[in-house]
């Protein structure tokens, strides 16, 4: 990081030490360089920046530098993390008046900026907050910084109520300079081929011996092991082993089951190396869209009262847990070791998922390489 300088000045320092000139990145620049003299100069309703890109196109490090130079008070927190810590405040303040606003008022009188990484909705309980709490945050002169890998307007596609998050996105439009960073390389993956590589992907075929139980012992080596079960949040994980910061289980221990990103943050918190056996093809054939009619499934359609769910593959419920578990790995430094029937590039090829899993791979890739430690 770059301590006490502009962001103009910190990339022309990281191109002079060898980073590769981006024509994307430098709009990206441009802007968080205009923000960042508003800020330092003390003026009031500085608009934020949305940067917004495929995965690895340098989104989170141009926002990590900005937000280790800026002098003025600010929070960095991956989005996830950021709505946990949403829903728990406003668990505490149930019978509050206006609870959004007192919470907006309360960042405010600690920080100037907020900096979301990896902004990505999923959910309608996160989508029917987000217009009223950015308003607020707004209102109350903080200045939002974030990264995605989707647009404002791309947001939550084909979403359930989607309409309920048309304030938020309203709103980023009204408070925020919208950037894309699309250029043509992924970082992530630069270099990756000159660094000597760690068995940490494993292709165990039909009727081959498992590879993750000699991982598991040469990690342990020494040290005191177990086999129970352990508990994630209010919910049991069934497990292979566990020991000296090392967590192995099935992917149907850790996937299927209905564990929440709050309860793979816990997980990254207790362990530092996770083997992961048994992992299947995860993409497959979308299955024909259902309507949903509440509990009286025999009754005749009622228009206003449907809605058309998307079309999952039969493993997407899992899938979608598998990518918020290699969400919290990544952005918590845990190493991934996984085994599976197919190759990498092989493990989700279609499905309704595709595009959110390309950040998926793009990440265990990088995981791969000795850099990722």
């Amino acid at each position: 990081m770059h301590k006490g300088l502009s962001p103009v000045q910190w990339y022309q320092q990281a191109l002079a030490q060898g980073c590769v000139a981006d024509a994307a990145q430098q709009q990206a620049v441009a802007a968080l360089e205009s923000c960042h003299h508003a800020l330092s100069t003390g003026q009031h309703s500085v608009k934020g920046i949305y940067l917004w890109g495929p995965v690895g196109r340098g989104k989170t490090w141009l926002m990590d530098n900005f937000h280790a130079a800026l002098p003025v008070p600010s929070r960095r927190q991956h989005f996830h993390h950021f709505m946990r810590d949403l829903h728990r405040q406003l668990h505490q303040r149930v019978g509050t008046a206006a609870p959004l606003q007192a919470i907006a008022q309360a960042l405010a009188a600690e920080i100037r900026v907020l900096c979301f990484d990896e902004f990505f909705i999923s959910d309608i309980a996160d989508a029917m907050l987000l217009g009223p709490l950015l308003n607020a945050l707004f209102a109350h002169g903080l200045t939002v910084v974030m990264t995605s890998n989707q647009p404002p307007d791309g947001l939550y596609p084909d979403g359930f109520n989607r309409e309920r998050l048309l304030p938020a996105i309203a709103a980023m439009y009204a408070h925020m300079n919208v950037i894309s960073v699309d250029g043509s390389q992924d970082y992530r993956l630069h270099g990756l081929k000159e660094l000597t590589k760690l068995p940490r992907y494993h292709v165990c075929r039909a009727g081959e011996p498992e590879v993750m139980p000699r991982c598991f012992a040469r990690l342990t080596h020494g040290m005191v092991t177990a086999s129970a079960a352990i508990r994630l949040g209010s919910r049991v994980l069934v497990t292979r082993g566990h020991g000296g910061g090392v967590l192995w289980c099935d992917f149907a221990a850790l996937c299927h089951a209905p564990f929440s990103a709050a309860d793979y943050i816990e997980l990254c918190q207790q362990f530092q190396v996770v083997l992961l056996s048994r992992v299947p093809i995860l993409g497959g054939v979308q299955q024909p869209a259902k309507i949903a009619r509440g509990t009286e499934d025999a009754a005749a359609r009622v228009v206003a009262g449907d809605r058309i769910l998307p079309a999952l593959a039969p493993q997407d419920d899992a899938v979608r847990r598998f990518i918020a578990l290699i969400d919290e790995c990544y952005e918590g430094k845990v190493c991934v070791h996984i085994e599976a029937g197919v190759p990498l590039d092989d493990l989700y090829t279609q499905g309704y998922l595709s595009f959110a899993f390309r950040r998926t791979l793009s990440r265990l890739q990088a995981m791969q390489s000795d850099r990722f430690n």
